[in-house]
């Protein structure tokens, strides 16, 4: 028995294959393009998407079984006939919906989005960004007419054009705003709020069953899981009971903390209820999210502008921490996520002074991004206090200051994963879980344990937030 896990991310797709006595390997990985046309919006070619997908399953091999995870938010239109795309995917990152949001909260709907979807109105979800394409593309339209549109986010597309089944698991579907965690269906209201036809929706089902298969040069492969990324890292990282927590570092910083049964809302907290996942033939298992919109990117992005050209460049520092020296970096590089929920809200250094060089300016990145993620989990401790350590994930949780210092802020244990591809791997656990075969390896971690008291700086940090949501109102 061999089995895979493939990660459709933000910026990459990678395949993690598993044998049947626990050995596993990366045996694909490959980049994809982003575009930004206009300011606010990103964009990915979902043909390329699609091409990276089947090159990932020719390298592995033969398999037994597979599973995929997706974006999540992203999402696009195509046509049930041909297959084509009447577009980009529209990236999770993109805000081009921005005044339909802000005249949507005016008109006070977001009564509505917590209340059925438990999310609240904002940019990041697919829900006004599918009623966008409605609007503003007349070959959506004319396939509305005739019957033949799909809408959905991009594992639906994945299935309908690799598998020939049109549906997305429950879990995607939660990250939509336009299904009801209560039914766990499609809801009407919310449809109909955003302009977005539910019979152009794909079928929802659980995170584990039959997906049909994807037919390869080399044969049919049967994929049994699908999932949102994020919570495929929960999953992977052994997060499956009430009060435990992950946070996962890629493109952005997502945390999760499961909370079993219960729907926990609570939205003045800044983290919102969603589906972790559903087993075929189970009942959902609910967790809350909080997100930091720019992680690793903003570290990609200091890079571009040539203030480090390796990695192993940051991984350690001399002297004070950048924010005792008076430097901070709020990492809104594409909004502020929780606890603040400001699409509109931009990166800003505060403290800057030709003393300070590359090094420092870089030091303040990594230390507003493990600020950031602080915040999130204050959010956390506030609602349901984490249990135990905190386990992270993911290229940043592999740099040791970024990890020490985020421990030092937290007061708490953090343990990074050793292997960097828990979402490949719990997606890959998914599957094993399904078929019931196998030895799984267990994830294993480092630990990390406070050695400075960090506590105190969160306020002066908060100030600095305080100052580019400022900026944003201004303009």
């Amino acid at each position: 028995m061999r089995f895979a896990g493939i990660d459709q991310g933000t910026t990459s797709t990678r395949i993690l294959t598993v044998d049947a006595v626990g050995n596993v390997n990366v045996a694909h990985s490959v980049q994809h393009a982003q575009t930004y046309p206009r300011p606010g919006w990103v964009e990915q070619d979902p043909e390329e998407l699609l091409r990276n997908i089947c090159a990932c399953l020719a390298a592995a091999g033969p398999l037994d079984a597979v599973g995929i995870d997706n974006q999540g938010e992203s999402c696009l239109a195509w046509d049930s006939e041909t297959g084509e795309a009447f577009m980009p995917v529209i990236s999770w990152q993109d805000s081009r919906t921005e005044a339909d949001i802000a005249r949507l909260k005016m008109e006070g709907a977001e009564e509505l989005t917590l209340a059925r979807a438990g999310l609240p109105l904002d940019t990041y979800f697919p829900a006004a960004k599918l009623g966008w394409v409605l609007r503003n593309s007349s070959s959506a339209r004319s396939a509305f007419s005739r019957g033949t549109l799909r809408l959905g986010t991009t594992d639906a597309f994945f299935h309908d054009r690799l598998g020939r089944r049109f549906v997305t698991d429950v879990s995607t579907a939660s990250r939509t705003s336009l299904m009801s965690l209560d039914s766990l269906a499609w809801d009407p209201d919310l449809c109909a709020l955003f302009g977005v036809p539910i019979e152009a929706l794909p079928d929802i089902v659980p995170t584990t069953g039959d997906f049909g298969a994807f037919d390869l040069a080399s044969g049919s492969v049967p994929v049994v899981a699908s999932i949102v990324d994020q919570q495929a890292a929960l999953y992977g990282l052994g997060c499956h009971q009430p009060g435990q927590a992950k946070m996962t570092f890629g493109t952005g910083a997502f945390a999760l903390m499961v909370t079993g049964g219960e729907i926990l809302r609570n939205p003045t907290s800044g983290l919102f209820p969603t589906v972790a996942w559903r087993k075929a033939g189970e009942a959902p298992v609910f967790a809350v999210e909080g997100g930091v919109y720019s992680a690793s990117s903003a570290i990609n992005w200091a890079r571009s502008l040539g203030l480090f050209a390796d990695l192993s460049e940051i991984s350690s520092f001399e002297g004070p921490h950048a924010i005792e020296s008076g430097l901070a970096f709020v990492p809104a590089l594409v909004g502020l996520g929780c606890p603040y929920r400001s699409s509109r809200a931009r990166g800003v250094w505060v403290g800057l002074s030709q003393e300070h060089g590359a090094r420092q300016l870089v030091r303040s990145i990594l230390e507003g991004v493990a600020f950031r993620s602080q915040q999130v989990i204050g959010a956390f401790a506030r609602q349901l206090d984490p249990e135990g350590p905190i386990v992270i994930d993911g290229g940043m949780s592999r740099n040791p200051y970024f990890v020490q210092f985020l421990c030092n802020l937290l007061g708490r244990e953090v343990h990074p994963a050793h292997n960097p591809e828990m979402t490949a791997l719990g997606t890959a656990r998914l599957v094993h879980d399904h078929i019931g075969a196998g030895i799984f390896p267990k994830p294993r971690f480092a630990t990390y344990r406070p050695e400075q008291d960090l506590r105190h700086m969160t306020a002066r940090f908060s100030k600095a937030v305080e100052l580019s949501l400022g900026w944003a109102e201004a303009n």
